[in-house]
């Protein structure tokens, strides 16, 4: 049976990195508006009570539109917003967050896209924090910079589409200490304490490194970093597509790479430290538009629908997609 899915906002960064992994199946119909009917609400509820699963890639208050105009109940919804994420009647929609997480994404009629930050952060802490190493109150500073694609399109036209301008080389924001991210982090990562959240954005297109400094009074057992190491490695055994990086990798590491995981659906996450210092860093790099954005959503599609695994997206012509 092909199964219909429907791609609302295929002409943003995700959107079209989407598109391009799900192109030329024989098991999915992907169903796309024209450019004409794209804003016309008609059209959009039409489609949506038409598919087996949406996947939303909106801002987030037309994302909740689109959910309440969903009146098929068997529609199931990728929310790929930040616009469902802390909401208890969802499903988080990163897999590897807990033993049964991707059994239930594969039940779920909802389930929203984790952000591209938060999935680092997440990745690093949640295993710390259940393992009980790292104390779920600890006083955390999280430092993240991210390839311009991660603005979306604003972002990609201000540094590849208006000549003669050169955006800053490096920008940090969010300086009010109240992005977004910050409550999908603590509630996810189970944090009992708000976390510190610095973003930056620099002139590169798309990739991430995300680093958080632990002081060992903050650990709990496991205070080394061979220690957490071997926690964080026994936790992804199942999961290829998170590497936790060994002794000797991350010995030879002097500096960390953004863009290293680019046009992957890897994450690659390491501990650094000496145990004479009492001082640790973890560090997540990986792709902000593949297992930040495209990759995740195509991942939980692929667990909802029972499909094969799709290809990486490898048209480097088309917007959003590695070059």
């Amino acid at each position: 049976m092909t199964l219909r899915v429907f791609i609302d906002g295929n002409q943003g960064t995700t959107g079209l990195q989407i598109v391009a992994r799900l192109a030329g199946r024989n098991d999915i119909e992907l169903v796309t508006l024209p450019d004409e009917k794209r804003k016309d609400p008609l059209s959009r509820a039409a489609a949506l009570d038409d598919c087996d699963v949406a996947v939303l890639c909106l801002p987030d208050e037309a994302a909740r539109q689109a959910v309440a105009s969903i009146r098929n109940p068997r529609v199931r919804v990728i929310d790929a917003s930040s616009a469902h994420r802390v909401d208890p009647g969802w499903t988080y929609g990163l897999p590897e967050l807990s033993a049964m997480q991707a059994e239930q994404i594969a039940q779920a009629r909802r389930v929203s896209n984790p952000g591209c930050y938060p999935t680092g952060a997440i990745a690093l802490l949640r295993p710390l924090v259940d393992a009980g190493a790292l104390r779920c109150d600890a006083p955390l500073a999280i430092h993240a910079v991210s390839g311009y694609s991660g603005r979306g399109r604003e972002g990609i036209e201000a540094h590849e589409g208006r000549a003669g301008e050169r955006p800053p080389a490096f920008q940090t924001y969010a300086l009010a200490l109240r992005h977004k991210h910050v409550p999908e982090i603590r509630l996810h990562a189970g944090l009992a304490r708000r976390p510190i959240f610095v973003p930056s954005y620099g002139s590169f297109r798309q990739g991430i490194a995300l680093t958080i400094g632990l002081h060992a009074d903050m650990l709990q057992g496991a205070s080394t970093p061979q220690a957490l190491r071997d926690l964080l490695a026994e936790r992804y055994r199942e999961h290829p597509e998170v590497r936790v990086l060994d002794a000797e990798a991350t010995d030879s590491l002097t500096t960390l790479d953004p863009q290293a995981l680019n046009g992957t659906d890897a994450l690659q996450l390491a501990v650094f430290g000496d145990d004479a210092q009492g001082q640790l860093l973890l560090s997540a790099v990986f792709d902000n538009l593949g297992k930040g954005a495209a990759g995740a959503a195509v991942q939980n599609l692929g667990l909802m629908l029972g499909l094969d695994e799709v290809r990486a997206c490898i048209e480097p012509n088309i917007q959003g997609c590695a070059a």
